[in-house]
């Protein structure tokens, strides 16, 4: 399992799928998809091992491959990606990961996904004191040069008790906090994917420290935990 690698057909399978996304043709093809899926799942497995050595996972989920089509304009049964998230351990750690593997469209993903509302008016409480730590941070030329910038969905104008003029209300107006790397297909299929993807996790660290201390903290720097 140490070797365990995305092979060129899972990618072949879910462009197959994309193609004939239909229950009959799912059946059919059932077998397969539980063999490749649990190869997938190997390779999410190794990874969390890896991570393990650098940050406390309590867990990793594999997405269903069913789609939830009851509010959804298309109707196609299956979602034509593989994917699988990491929880960290504990009420101190915050933050999560997540791989995303699909033909022309692979990624990972860490941060913030949605904030409950408490956590977030933390973090723009946060930033609208003094935010130059956080910049800091995601501004380091070795993690931007990984994750680059910032991603996430916002506000089009300052949340309510901000003011719009404030020197950081772009980062205030956010309201999801996460960062993105893509892979090409030949990056995914390569024996190097999940050391790449583990030193870009590592790499996150920083963030989620700080992240962690200001969602457990008052702005007075006091534990909310004790």
């Amino acid at each position: 399992m140490q070797n365990a690698v995305i092979t060129k057909e899972v990618f072949l399978f879910l462009k197959e799928l994309e193609q004939n996304n239909t229950r009959e043709w799912f059946t059919e093809n059932k077998d397969r998809f539980k063999a490749l899926q649990s190869s997938v799942k190997d390779v999410l497995g190794v990874l969390m091992e890896k991570m393990k050595q650098h940050d406390d996972i309590e867990k990793m989920k594999m997405f269903r491959i069913y789609r939830d089509v009851r509010f959804s304009k298309n109707k196609t049964p299956y979602k034509t990606h593989l994917a699988g998230s990491y929880a960290r351990a504990g009420a101190r750690l915050r933050g999560g990961y997540y791989v995303h593997i699909a033909p022309g469209g692979s990624l990972i993903a860490t941060g913030f996904w949605n904030p409950e509302k408490e956590d977030l008016l933390r973090i723009r409480k946060e930033l609208e004191l003094d935010a130059e730590e956080f910049k800091a941070v995601i501004y380091e030329p070795k993690f931007k040069g990984i994750w680059g910038n910032l991603v996430g969905e916002e506000l089009k104008t300052a949340p309510k008790g901000f003011d719009k003029e404030h020197l950081d209300i772009a980062l205030i107006r956010k309201k999801q906090f996460i960062f993105i790397r893509k892979f090409t297909d030949k990056e995914v299929l390569s024996k190097d994917f999940v050391n790449t993807v583990d030193e870009s996790f590592k790499v996150i660290r920083p963030y989620f420290d700080l992240m962690s201390d200001i969602l457990t903290t008052n702005l007075n720097g006091e534990s909310l935990l004790d």
